[in-house]
């Protein structure tokens, strides 16, 4: 059972992994640093949306319109903050 509880962990891990590059790579498109011109650039920030988006319209329907600000990875971030602490925190149910 212990297996369990560590590959959940792991797959959090990764979410959080891929929603933080997501935030990074709009930030440095944003910026002009990265340019959605070049194919690899384009491949991963289109293959991350389409991901992340599912989940992030989910989040986005229940928030108030804040303009240009998206608090949907935020959220997303303290959701999954919250789930590794609650594993963790009952892990003596898994042995």
């Amino acid at each position: 059972m212990i297996t369990i509880l560590e590959v959940l962990l792991m797959v959090l891990r990764i979410a959080q992994f891929v929603i933080l590059a997501h935030i990074i790579m709009s930030w440095l498109i944003n910026f002009q640093v990265l340019n959605l011109r070049q194919p690899l650039v384009a491949q991963l920030w289109y293959g991350l949306n389409r991901i992340l988006e599912p989940v992030y319209g989910r989040i986005r329907r229940l928030l108030p319109d804040l303009g240009g600000i998206d608090l949907a990875p935020l959220i997303v971030l303290i959701a999954i903050y919250a789930l590794q602490r609650l594993l963790i925190n009952n892990a003596q149910l898994f042995y």
